[in-house]
């Protein structure tokens, strides 16, 4: 454990600075930051649906075509290719994220781990198998198989994810891409051959490039700038070269 999360063990529970019991809220309070994104996530989403619905309209308007309700649009494969390529750039960005930071390092950056710990750490760093402490996870105390597929589960589930939204961005995007030919009164194409148009190509590495952007530009401003208050950000009053230190 680094020196900042150290510090700010009573965030969860754990005794704090003072040594006394860090406070717990209730449900609401000691959910609210996925509670929070989630309902956000839900608000964009449906002002998503109705904008993107309206673009459709819009077009199927000038090609003089019966427009269609926010029911249709949202069973459609337009609405759901748009959704799906953004959802998989995401789920990429997390899952290079999480693996890219075991061996890979920034110094001074509290996105980074120390830069004298790279790779995936003892068992007793790690506090898993018979270094685990009686309160961690059941697979995290076990020696055989669980323990070796429980101590990459995150990044492999970010992977599994990104793997069946790009699925899913591909065979939607081939059903929008198909409608748009017959409209255009050109001949569908099969889903193989849809994986080498250039429209799936073009939505896949216009999301790649703007996460990686994010990412990049994430872990080497949190060397010189901080967010009072934010675990991703250093403590306002640490060094530029403190690595791995969170606020």
């Amino acid at each position: 454990m680094n020196e900042g999360q150290d510090r700010n063990r009573g965030r969860d529970g754990q005794d704090g600075q003072d040594g006394k019991p860090g406070r717990r809220g209730g449900f609401w309070h000691d959910n609210s930051l996925t509670l929070a994104f989630g309902a956000a996530f839900l608000v964009v989403l449906a002002g998503q649906a109705l904008s993107g619905r309206a673009e459709f309209n819009e077009q199927l308007a000038v090609e003089g075509l019966q427009q269609i309700s926010l029911l249709q649009y949202l069973t459609s494969s337009d609405f759901a290719v748009d959704v799906t390529e953004n959802w998989q750039s995401e789920f990429l960005q997390f899952f290079l994220y999480i693996f890219g930071t075991v061996w890979l390092v920034q110094r001074g950056s509290p996105e980074s781990k120390e830069v004298h710990k790279t790779g995936t750490e003892s068992e007793r760093e790690q506090r898993m198998g018979e270094h685990a402490d009686p309160d961690s996870p059941r697979w995290a105390r076990a020696t055989d198989w669980r323990l070796h597929l429980y101590s990459r589960s995150l990044g492999l589930v970010m992977g599994a994810l990104f793997v069946l939204s790009w699925l899913a961005q591909s065979i939607a995007g081939r059903s929008a891409y198909d409608e748009l030919q017959l409209r255009q009164l050109q001949d569908p194409v099969s889903w193989g051959a849809y994986l080498w148009t250039a429209d799936f190509w073009n939505r896949s590495l216009q999301n790649w490039q703007s996460e990686l952007l994010a990412v990049a530009a994430m872990v080497i401003l949190s060397v010189y700038l901080r967010q009072r208050g934010s675990p991703e950000s250093k403590p306002v009053g640490a060094p530029h070269t403190a690595t791995g230190v969170e606020g």
